[in-house]
């Protein structure tokens, strides 16, 4: 039998649990060394405990594990906590080797294609019967983007993910090499080391990161992933479509690029200045000249190409000529001398724009690249010349992969968003507007009067902006921002900053004040035909404003000055939709329903003024904050909502999880293409039933669900004391987990509160509260009133992708809580009767949801349908556990006022080693 159909027919789960017992051994070996047989000791005894009380739920168990716990050193528990943490991204680091491991099976067995493979999407594609024209279309006007953000819920250090990465790989050569008895010592070692080099790091960083710190962090998955992978996936794409459709032409315009907001969110974040924009973009601009750089250098090892024994293209033998190589052993060598001159003019171009010195020297002197246009045509003379003279192998290699990296990231690296709060944008409007003379009171305007100056304004080449003026420190830095926009888009490309992103739309005005800013700046230019330089992009975040969307957007549309603009962009208008502070707002479901209508309303609002949609999904790692596996949520979406354009954000430490590996990074991005070509071209939301049937019963569930979140988030006199007191919120606050501030104000209130530490907090404490409450007492409300309603939920769950999506992703979130350890939190509220009152209504809303939501997907336990995410939380709740036990201990020593830093070290510890064992909790 083939070895990988072996695999498949074998224990698949064994490697794993292998890994995963070598690294726990390697790591008890180390803390022995390291802390002493007495520290190691104590350690095993708390780890077979809480495996006993995990597996068995032993009472006696659980007391004999607070025993163990409750009496340690200080020293001694920040050990306990680091050995734990510890394990927990050592199995994470195993978990990922075996997806890798698992897929490579499943290719070399030969197995059906995997939902999320682009090969299964054509198959979709063609049981649907769509003509290769229309697939030829479809990537002729697509665009997929996936959107870094330094949201601060990666809580672990770049350096540390370095280390993991280094474990990973050591791990892969142990799947894929038969080794010597030498060289698996030299694994050993390896491994040791890597463990080693782990335990005497520090996993906490001593000062809180700075926005320059976090551009550095999101190039690193340029670095590591995205400028390997994204080319190879192109390629890929390319085969697989000429493979299927031979007969169509296909070559792929850029669709697939990496976009970023770090550097350009300045909504909530002070430090996100002109300067720090510049600097942003010097650094990507760097980093990518650099890889080119580097790719050139070894194209001129492998095409060495004598002249003498090939044919070359008379544009070849041009650039060679022109080369800045003169020597004569490389005389008869047109590719290599080729290559020389292009890395002197990209090397040229990095002192040009980016003031860097090229590792290497380049040969001779040559002029920059004014843009990535001339460098891909110099390229491009290389593959025409292999081509046509029988060496288009050698043109499908590394040339190939560069010549898409040139198009891809230009010398700009990734787009930058461009984002402020709507308010922000309306007093500087003010005062620019009170400066001139042309308003004294704009903030008292109703909104009708502000829409009709802000057109007049918007029409008039005059600036209101004057030098001789004394601004607001605000109203200066936002037109500081708006200014280096416009001088950054000369120097990198108008790709380096193509959008600003209005956060808390909810009004026409909030458009036209941006764009009266961009005017200032020049970079919205009225006249008889106006042109605009950047996308407009509203993001409606709350419940209301969600609502009023599609009528906002039929507003500006009505407008003529407005429409002109979108006539010069193309007709296409983003809109970006807000999945964190709906939830917050709202609550889980009637956030995730109310996001599905407002797609339906803009949908058919584009359609109607001739306007191209694409939707921009602000999508956070926790599935209170619309997280989830993207391929379902992609599928989830509305009819007519994808249209082969999809922008979506990667948060927090999702972007590691899913591309600090590259085998795993192009598999989430194939997961993007495929699901954007199977939601745009197939009527997946109607293949079983029509989905419009289910609505009225989702307006039902959501009223009341709606009502049961806010009754108790908004209008229980003390939950916010009861949320800060039985959450770890404040001391997140204090983490050096990124650069933005946990409060848009300084505010105790939960309105004010980042969406972010708000999910974050609860998944410390395993309630997941976000991701379900009011589900229950939606459900049970709905069936009394509809004694037959529960076969409506099931034809639901079975029909409609948008609801499965919704239950699938709330199976999950309910199978992390633990009821158990979220009473310890409890406890530490001061109010007993609060404590009591809030919990118990919890607990009760908890109990009915998990009924509800088994009863309709037809399971006895949570995960039922999956296996391996199941097991995945088994392997980890015994180590979790006693993290949580920890946690709650060194809070109330550190709010009875113990002042020693290793209770809060400790505390800071916790928090790191539970988000690395619940990986999506921000």
């Amino acid at each position: 039998m083939p070895p990988a159909i072996a695999m498949l027919d074998d224990d698949k789960e064994e490697p794993l649990r292998a890994d995963i017992r070598l690294l726990g051994r390697v790591l008890g070996d180390t803390v022995r060394e390291q802390e002493g047989s007495e520290v190691f000791e104590i350690v095993e005894r708390v780890r077979q405990t809480a495996v006993r009380f995990a597996r068995d739920g032993d009472p006696a168990a659980r007391a004999e594990l607070s025993a163990l716990l409750d009496p340690l050193s200080r020293d001694t528990t920040q050990t306990v906590v680091r050995a734990f943490s510890y394990f927990l991204q050592l199995a994470n680091i195993a978990e990922d080797e075996h997806h890798v491991r698992r897929r490579r099976a499943h290719d070399l067995a030969g197995s059906p294609p995997r939902e999320g493979s682009l090969v299964h999407a054509l198959d979709r594609l063609a049981e649907s019967e769509v003509p290769p024209e229309v697939v030829a279309d479809f990537f002729a006007h697509a665009l997929v983007a996936p959107v870094l953000t330094a949201h601060p819920t990666e809580v672990q250090r770049q350096s540390l993910i370095r280390n993991h990465r280094d474990l990973a790989h050591l791990l892969d050569q142990r799947e894929r090499q038969r080794m010597t008895p030498e060289e698996e010592a030299e694994n050993d070692l390896g491994l040791g080391n890597a463990i080693l080099t782990l335990w005497q790091s520090r996993m906490l960083r001593p000062v809180r990161l700075k926005v320059l710190d976090e551009v550095k962090n999101g190039i690193t998955y340029f670095k590591e992933t995205f400028f390997n992978e994204l080319p190879r996936l192109y390629i890929q794409v390319a085969q697989q479509l000429h493979a299927r459709y031979p007969e169509q032409t296909w070559a792929l315009p850029p669709f697939f690029r990496i976009g970023t907001w770090i550097g350009g969110d300045r909504d909530g974040n002070p430090f996100v200045t002109a300067d720090i924009l510049r600097e942003t973009l010097r650094l990507q601009s760097a980093a990518v000249l650099n890889h080119y750089l580097d790719e050139i250098h070894e194209l001129g090892g492998e095409l060495p190409l004598s002249s003498l024994l090939v044919r070359t293209t008379t544009e070849l033998d041009a650039l060679s000529a022109r080369s800045t190589d003169h020597s004569p052993q490389r005389e008869d060598e047109p590719y290599r001398r080729a290559l020389t001159g292009i890395y002197a003019r990209v090397a040229a171009t990095t002192r040009t724009l980016d003031r860097v010195e090229p590792v290497r020297h380049e040969i001779g002197q040559a002029e920059s690249y004014t843009t990535p246009a001339e460098l891909h045509a110099d390229l491009k003379v290389l593959s025409a010349s292999l081509r046509q003279n029988g060496s288009a192998s050698l043109a499908d290699g590394r040339l190939r992969r560069l010549l898409r990296a040139v198009q891809v990231f230009g010398f700009h690296l990734a787009p930058i968003d461009l984002r402020q709060n709507s308010e922000v944008h309306a007093r500087s409007v003010a005062e620019l507007l009170s400066g001139a003379g042309r308003c004294p009171n704009y903030e008292e305007l109703s909104e009708v009067d502000r829409i009709s100056l802000l057109v007049e304004e918007m029409a008039t080449p005059r600036p209101l902006h004057s030098p001789f003026l004394d601004y607001s420190e605000e109203t200066r830095g936002e037109l500081a921002i708006f200014f280096a926009a416009r001088e950054l888009r000369q120097r990198y490309g108008a790709a380096a900053l193509p959008n600003c992103i209005i956060s808390k739309t909810d009004g026409v005005s909030d458009l036209l004040e941006l764009a009266l800013l961009l005017k200032e700046a020049g970079l919205l230019r009225p006249g008889s035909q106006p042109q605009l330089d950047v996308n407009i992009i509203p993001l409606f975040e709350t419940i209301e404003d969600l609502q009023k969307s599609a009528a906002t957007l039929a507003g500006i549309f009505d407008l003529a000055a407005y429409r002109a603009l979108i006539g010069g962009l193309g007709d296409e208008q983003e809109v970006m939709l807000g999945y964190s502070d709906s939830n917050k707002d709202g609550g889980f479901l009637t956030s995730g329903w109310e996001l599905y209508k407002a797609e339906i309303g803009l949908t058919r609002v584009c359609r109607q003024h001739g306007v191209r949609l694409r939707l921009f999904h602000g999508r956070g790692g926790s599935v209170g904050r619309g997280g989830g596996p993207s391929y379902h949520a992609i599928l989830a979406q509305p009819a007519g909502a994808v249209s082969g354009q999809i922008r979506l954000t990667e948060q927090g430490e999702v972007i590691s999880t899913k591309y600090g590996n590259p085998d795993t990074g192009r598999r989430n991005l194939e997961v993007l293409i495929a699901a954007t070509l199977e939601a745009s071209l197939t009527d997946h939301e109607n293949r079983v039933e029509p989905a419009e049937q289910f609505h009225a019963v989702m307006d039902e569930l959501s009223q009341r669900a709606f009502v049961a979140y806010r009754s108790l988030v908004y209008q229980t006199p003390g939950f916010t004391t009861y949320f800060r007191q039985s959450t770890v919120v404040s001391e997140i606050a204090t983490l050096n987990i990124g650069s933005r501030p946990a409060s848009r104000k300084p505010s105790e209130r939960i309105e004010d509160l980042r969406a972010i530490p708000w999910v974050f907090s609860w998944a410390q404490c395993r309630l997941m509260l976000p991701g379900w409450y009011g589900f229950g007492s939606a459900v049970d409300g709905y069936l009394q009133a509809n004694p037959e309603g529960l076969a409506t939920l099931r034809r639901m769950l079975h029909a409609w992708p948008f609801f499965r999506s919704l239950l699938s992703n709330m199976d999950m979130v309910l199978a992390k809580t633990d009821l158990a350890i979220a009473s310890r939190y409890a406890e530490l509220v001061a109010d007993a009767e609060l404590r009591a009152g809030i919990f118990q209504r919890i607990r009760a809303e908890w109990e009915l949801t998990r009924r509800h939501l088994l009863d309709i997907l037809g399971q006895d336990d949570f995960l039922a349908d999956n296996p391996l995410l199941k097991r995945s939380l088994q392997l980890r709740s015994p180590y979790l556990d006693p993290l949580n036990h920890l946690q709650v201990e060194l809070l109330k020593r550190h709010r009875a006022g113990e002042t020693d830093e290793r209770v809060a070290r400790g505390i800071h510890l916790s928090i790191n080693g539970i988000a690395s064992g619940l990986r999506n909790s921000g």
